[in-house]
């Protein structure tokens, strides 16, 4: 079952928040004002963000036996957004996945209906005999390029690194919205989601029971560094 995940998928959607920073077209002041309101985007901070690891959610899926999606995620998942809201290509997101953390909440006995795999279980089955964690223990994300597709929305270009192989991914990021100040870190934080797809084939994947294409989404928030109360791990709450 080769769903593996995406990496910095986690960090496309951080360019969900690029794209927010940038000035949409001027439009006149005669429209209608809801309108306005609604797409208005709030000024971000420049600065560096880091992902709050309490606050992140990165799920993947894949086609299984052309019947239906199987969904899992990974748990461990690393960013950070440099943001030049002047001059979006200044601004740069690097994401990293522990393929160890991949967790699909497998229901049942694992290493007891499957003896023969090695295992102890369906998570260490995928994350050593698929995404060979011990020979490629990160997956990364790099973005290359960051194109504002809306007032809150952006395409998002990168190197994905999965396997020891390095392909170019588009994802498609969205702003959800900017905390001037965070209820318990007093530091400005950010949200977003971003969704996309690739290829396992691309990466060196074998073929089994699931599609070739890999589904991945993204949603987090970034708290920016860098500030007295800025966050060594993470949020709560």
């Amino acid at each position: 079952m080769t769903a593996f995940k995406t990496a910095s998928l986690a960090s496309l959607a951080a360019a969900a928040l690029l794209a927010a920073c940038s000035q949409p077209a001027e439009t006149p002041a005669e429209t209608a004002a809801p309108e306005a309101a609604e797409t208005a985007v709030p000024a971000v901070p420049a600065g560096v963000y880091a992902l709050d690891p309490t606050h992140t959610a990165f799920f993947w899926s894949v086609p299984h036996n052309g019947i239906s999606n199987y969904t899992a995620r990974f748990s461990k998942v690393e960013a950070t957004l440099t943001l030049d809201p002047d001059n979006l290509a200044n601004s740069k997101i690097e994401a990293m996945i522990d393929p160890t953390s991949v967790s699909t909440a497998y229901p049942g006995d694992y290493k007891g209906t499957h003896p023969d795999t090695g295992f102890q279980s369906w998570d260490e089955n995928i994350a050593q005999g698929f995404l060979k964690a011990g020979q490629f223990p990160q997956i990364t994300f790099v973005s290359t390029a960051v194109n504002p597709t809306g007032p809150r929305t952006a395409e998002v270009t990168g190197d994905l690194t999965f396997m020891g192989q390095t392909r170019p991914v588009t994802l498609n990021a969205t702003f959800n919205g900017l905390l001037d100040r965070h209820p318990f870190l007093g530091v400005p934080a950010v949200g977003f989601a971003a969704e996309g797809s690739f290829k396992r084939s691309d990466f060196g994947m074998e073929a089994g029971p699931v599609g070739d294409e890999v589904k991945i989404r993204f949603d987090g928030e970034f708290v920016r560094q860098g500030d007295a109360a800025a966050p060594a791990a993470g949020a709560e709450g």
